[in-house]
């Protein structure tokens, strides 16, 4: 048996506990400054310090003593390392030599350092400076037409940079800004703006302490969002329900021992954060909403029968919402064996969690890409509204739709206009405000950007932070195609794989982590972000920075403006001396959610964009909050019949990874060490295939263009999972996914359904 691979018990400790804490002692000691990331950690997430650079959760208005997680201090530690990648760690390693190294081992060797060209004849990133990077890059966008170039943007960038990058990109000519949320959580911007009017979840924190009941599908918060659980611990102790749809069983989902309070630490139990656990079949989600649906409905049919009280919420449905008679004739159609099938729950199982939603007056539903990463993946995130809608559960104190983004600014970036749709940009506004035309054409998304690049269309990809070699699918396509580029520009704080797989033309410019103090001018700069939550928060911060050569984000986007615009109308330079005039622009820009945004950006708990579905106005075509019928529960209508042998494969991110960011290759919640290239398989599905516990098998894609996919060198880990259901690690299972596996609406790709079979390993000739 491999030593990588002999310890892969399921965890059997709640999440949190000694366990965090070893694994927080264990981040810090590794990047060689625990005393002084120890000191920076004091200060994450407080009113007057730093917002995490990992999730985007809620900063609350009365922190914690410490107000991070395991998750956040891992990140902070990867920030604040002592390790350096600089001009001499260039000179010891070609990039083709660096192609070989783990992307684990990338990111570990430290913060970069000086701005970099890669250098074609030594194959090596070489120092340059800032001057000479920014008048190069400038004059291959202008020898470029604007389409031919792709500006994408990571989830980390502030609000400040975000609004200077699309006003940069489309001063240049182009709505090409894809950027992260194309990636996970587009199907909730389409599907939630469809059904009621806004594209962002509609609760707060303070929504929690008025319901009194929560579901969870798709959703890991004990790796994705830690701090959450001090929420729901608090909720919990009060004896609000939570109901979780999961494939797997989550231990943050399961128990949770808060590790910054000693009384829980040193008294024995935990607190049972899910009250139901229903492991549903990857995919199943749309089949056991409409479960849930039906058993409510069939309820109010009766009641109505007998004379007793509705169970939906008729007032609110009639004056709030359209739509719904064909919903329920739908659901009152739908068959119960059916619905079973599609989603491997029972019966008996969906009507326990309706019973508990008949009885709530005030319901949250919390989803993650579980839901979002599907080819029906809007149809998922109408499917939560819908079960809202039947019971009036938006638009009131302790109850409404809540999408637990990812990144720590993905959805504020959008809010600022990061987006290649033009119809979602204030494109007037800009105009009027910047003396130039807007290009209304669209722009492509992240899914579209990759087909460009492999059909030749693009010619140049920006990265305001990001992997995108990494994190998008087809890589054995994207790959060789990202080398025919004629430029690529990556502002980032740490080494990456794609900054290895680069054009003819390539730059690496560092820039501060948002964690560092950043001066201009002889004064101290701060920035601001929004939250999952809707809330927008000040970030200022308090470490040293890395090197005296790094730029702030803000700095580097102002230089390469300055560099290929010639437009008199923005004063670039004084905007990356001094961000509050950047802000005073986004507010003339979008004065309804930031007027005063200077003044109100330190305010405790953050404030609040208007959001109309919160005071039940709907900005729909209908005018109202509408329901959906759905046009299928099949979660692949457009793939090959499936065969006997085929199983559905979603993928999943350890307890130590953030992104594409691996902080260890370990995931103690999972039992697995040493290795990620494993396969979690149900064990009567590995009886019936024949095979066995740590045998080595290949994975191959079943797709519908007949191109092969496949990936070797997974060892079987047996794992409680659903029959027909088969788990690996992103983003190294993303070889499998085709670039044309989607959510149809949104073109997110759909990583969380993945239609594959298991061969045998190839062996060597």
């Amino acid at each position: 048996m491999s030593s990588a691979h002999k310890d892969t018990d399921a965890y059997q400790h709640a999440s949190g506990g000694w366990g965090s804490i070893k694994a927080v002692a264990g981040a810090l000691m590794q990047e060689g400054a625990p005393v002084g990331t120890s000191r920076v950690l004091v200060h994450q997430n407080k009113p007057d310090g730093f917002m995490c650079v990992s999730c985007s959760w809620a900063k609350p208005a009365h922190p914690h003593p410490f107000e991070f997680c395991e998750s956040g201090a891992k990140a902070t530690a990867w920030d604040t390392t002592s390790r350096r990648v600089d001009a001499d760690f260039f000179k010891a390693h070609t990039l083709a030599e660096l192609e070989q190294w783990h992307d684990h081992a990338l990111e570990d060797a430290g913060r970069l350092c000086a701005p970099m060209r890669w250098d074609s004849a030594l194959d090596q990133y070489v120092e340059v400076t800032w001057e000479h990077a920014f008048g190069e890059i400038g004059r291959e966008l202008r020898a470029l037409q604007p389409d031919e170039a792709v500006f994408y943007t990571s989830g980390r960038a502030s609000l400040e940079t975000a609004y200077m990058y699309q006003l940069f990109a489309r001063m240049y000519g182009t709505n090409n800004l894809p950027d992260s949320s194309n990636m996970c959580h587009e199907s909730t911007s389409v599907g939630l703006k469809e059904a009621i009017g806004v594209g962002v979840g509609t609760i707060t924190l303070d929504d929690f302490k008025h319901t009194d009941l929560m579901f969870f599908f798709g959703q890991n918060v004990g790796t994705n969002s830690p701090r959450m659980l001090h929420d729901l611990q608090e909720a919990r102790e009060r004896g609000v329900p939570i109901i979780t749809f999961n494939p797997i069983r989550e231990p943050g989902l399961v128990s949770f021992v808060n590790p910054q309070s000693p009384t829980q630490m040193l008294k024995p139990g935990a607190t049972q954060i899910s009250t139901q656990y229903h492991q549903l079949k990857a995919g199943g989600d749309s089949a056991a909403i409409v479960g849930i649906c039906k058993a409510v409905i069939e309820a109010d049919d009766h009641a109505q029968a007998t004379g007793a009280a509705r169970i939906v919420d008729a007032a609110f449905i009639a004056q709030h919402t359209s739509g719904f008679d064909e919903f329920a004739d739908y659901v009152r159609s739908a068959r119960w064996d059916e619905l079973e099938h599609l989603c491997g729950l029972s019966r008996a199982a969906l009507t326990a969690a309706a019973d508990e939603y008949m009885r709530a007056k005030a319901v949250i539903i919390h989803y993650g890409m579980g839901l979002t990463q599907h080819r029906l993946g809007v149809q998922n995130v109408r499917m939560v509204v819908n079960l809202l809608l039947l019971r009036g559960n938006i638009g009131k104190p302790g109850a409404g739709p809540s999408p637990i983004r990812g990144h720590s600014n993905v959805q504020g970036q959008r809010t600022v206009g990061i987006t290649e749709k033009p119809e979602l940009a204030p494109l007037d506004k800009l105009a009027e405000q910047y003396h130039f035309e807007p290009p209304r054409t669209q722009g492509m998304a992240t899914v579209d950007a990759c087909k460009g690049v492999i059909n030749g269309k693009v010619r140049a990809v920006f990265q305001l932070g990001g992997n995108l070699v990494r994190s998008v699918p087809d890589r054995y396509i994207i790959e060789p195609a990202w080398r025919k580029l004629r430029l690529t520009v990556n502002i980032a704080t740490k080494l990456n794989r794609s900054h290895l797989v680069h054009g003819e033309v390539s730059y690496l410019l560092p820039c501060l982590s948002r964690i560092e103090i950043d001066e201009r001018m002889g004064r101290p700069q701060a920035v601001s972000m929004e939250d999952s939550t809707g809330c927008m928060h000040g970030s200022r911060g308090v470490a040293q920075p890395a090197s005296d050569r790094l730029l702030s984000e803000q700095a580097i986007v102002a230089g390469i403006a300055k560099a290929t615009l010639d437009s008199q109308w923005v004063d670039w330079d004084a905007w990356s001396n001094d961000y509050a005039l950047i802000r005073d622009a986004i507010a003339e820009t979008y004065p309804d959610i930031f007027h005063d945004f200077n003044a109100r950006m330190w305010t405790p708990g953050g404030f609040h964009r208007p959001l109309a579905a919160r005071e039940r106005q709907w900005k729909t075509k209908s005018g109202k909050a509408e329901f959906m019928v759905p046009a299928t529960l099949d979660e692949d209508p457009d793939m090959p019949a499936r065969q006997p042998d085929d199983l559905r494969l979603f993928t999943l991110r350890s307890d130590s990874q953030f992104n594409t960011t691996i902080y260890t290759l370990d995931d103690r919640f999972r039992g697995v060490r040493g290795s990620r290239m494993v396969l979690l398989m149900n064990a009567r599905d590995i009886a019936r295939r024949g095979l066995e516990a740590d045998a080595e098998v290949s994975l191959e894609a079943v797709s519908p263009d007949g191109m092969e996919r496949r990936i070797d060198g997974l060892r079987i880990i047996a794992f409680d999972l659903p029959e027909g259901c088969v788990a690996g690690y992103y983003p190294e299972c993303n070889p499998l996914i085709p670039l044309s596996h989607h959510a149809k609406e949104s073109k997110v790709p759909a990583a969380k359904a993945i239609p594959v079979k298991v061969v045998a390993a190839l062996r060597p000739a």
